[in-house]
């Protein structure tokens, strides 16, 4: 989920980082230990990324703010700017540098959003230093062969593996929406992606697997994010005569503006949109009146309501607390705290390479809300449900379970 970074960017803004070594002990107090995390806290995100860090806040409540013998304090960074009310490429490096530049900084919880992810990975990983990310979906972060040339090595500049990720990735979530779209008989498509790093990847996923199970790929354009409105392109689209239109994006990159425009020009074409949609801005921004028996969303694990055992009992919590449902990814938010406090207690020493190796080696952990769960060889988690939902009267509802 971002836009796109030209590779010389991406060498500048390395360039101007400040690494600490690996390993070693770490200055400050001895018996503390601070996490931070960086996700958009200001602009059109920050309603769901206020659940994420609720559910962080929650792991860490239920601990005391302990693991082992540490205490912990928790940091809570926004890589966003009011400017672009969104994240951006200078906030998230100096995040990454600042947390690099603490010796007190064990794990940085983050990012949201992919391309976020590829600024501050190298940078984190030169200095050894532990990211958990419970959102990032790009497949190209973790899996050889699945994303950009040269992915995902460019972002392992030490030759290890310092990234970790919870959520399931668009390799599943692009295909099954294809499946499903298949299945409920659209026979023709257009699509559209925001061109950046999420959007583009996962349309052209879907796209694949459109063209492997007979689906007709009637268009694919990337739209100007920074436009007010689609219109124009709406009636264009129109007279294609798809049954169904799928945006690649988030609802910071127009998802909801793209629901709304197709209303008004009379497009009676479904939308299928993916996880960065599935929250209430998105609705709120499209308006529920043009997307209320009209959408199709598909999302990496199961809506609030169908949690179960700790699952529910998290939500429940979370309500109690905060008066008002959790987004879906505020599950992944406590899941990616209770990983880190497991691999700071598990390690047992203030020390950057043993709090990562005790990451890397979770296997079967239970004591989280998503079940039983392990870290594979490539950092990802073995957690691959994928769901399908529909939005009516102004909700989202849950259809059926697409993969898992």
């Amino acid at each position: 989920m971002t836009r796109f970074i030209p590779p010389l960017l991406l060498v500048a803004l390395l360039a101007v980082t400040t690494i600490v070594g690996w390993g070693g002990s770490a200055g400050g107090d001895p018996n503390t230990i601070k996490i931070v995390s960086s996700l958009p806290r200001t602009g059109s995100a920050k309603a769901q990324t206020d659940t994420i860090v609720g559910g962080m806040k929650m792991a860490l409540d239920e601990a005391g703010y302990k693991a082992g013998k540490f205490n912990i304090e928790f940091l809570d960074w926004d890589d966003a700017t009011a400017g672009a009310g969104q994240w951006t490429a200078e906030a998230e490096t100096a995040n990454a540098n600042r947390a690099v530049g603490d010796p007190d900084v064990m794990v940085y919880l983050g990012t949201y959003n992919s391309g976020a992810a590829k600024i501050s990975m190298p940078i984190l990983n030169k200095a050894g230093l532990l990211m958990i990310s419970p959102v990032n979906t790009w497949p190209g972060l973790t899996k050889p062969g699945m994303g950009d040339p040269g992915e995902p090595d460019i972002y392992r500049p030490s030759g290890e593996i310092t990234y970790v990720r919870l959520v399931p990735t668009d390799d599943l979530q692009g295909p099954l929406g294809a499946q499903w779209a298949k299945e409920l008989g659209f026979k023709s498509v257009y699509v559209l992606d925001d061109n950046e790093v999420y959007g583009k990847g996962i349309a052209t996923l879907f796209i694949d697997a459109c063209h492997e199970l007979g689906i007709e790929v009637l268009g694919h354009e990337s739209i100007d994010v920074k436009a007010q409105e689609f219109k124009p392109l709406m009636a264009t689209i129109k007279s294609l005569k798809p049954d169904l239109v799928y945006f690649g994006g988030t609802t910071q990159s127009k998802g909801g503006q793209i629901a709304k425009d197709m209303v008004a020009a009379g497009l009676d074409a479904k939308l299928m949109v993916p996880d960065a949609c599935y929250e209430e801005a998105f609705i709120e921004s499209a308006g529920a009146e043009n997307v209320n028996d009209r959408v199709y969303v598909t999302f990496g694990g199961l809506p609030p309501e169908q949690w179960t055992g700790a699952g529910a009992r998290f939500r429940d919590e979370y309500i109690k607390q905060h008066g008002k449902k959790p987004e879906g990814y505020a599950i992944y938010g406590y899941e990616a705290a209770k990983a880190a406090l497991e691999a700071i207690r598990t390690a047992g020493v203030k020390d950057r390479r043993a709090i990562l190796e005790a990451a890397r080696g979770i296997r079967d952990f239970d004591q989280g809300a998503l079940g039983t769960w392990s870290f594979d060889e490539n950092g990802d988690s073995t957690l691959t449900t994928i769901s399908g939902l529909t939005i009516r009267n102004g909700q989202f509802e849950f259809v059926k379970l697409l993969g898992q």
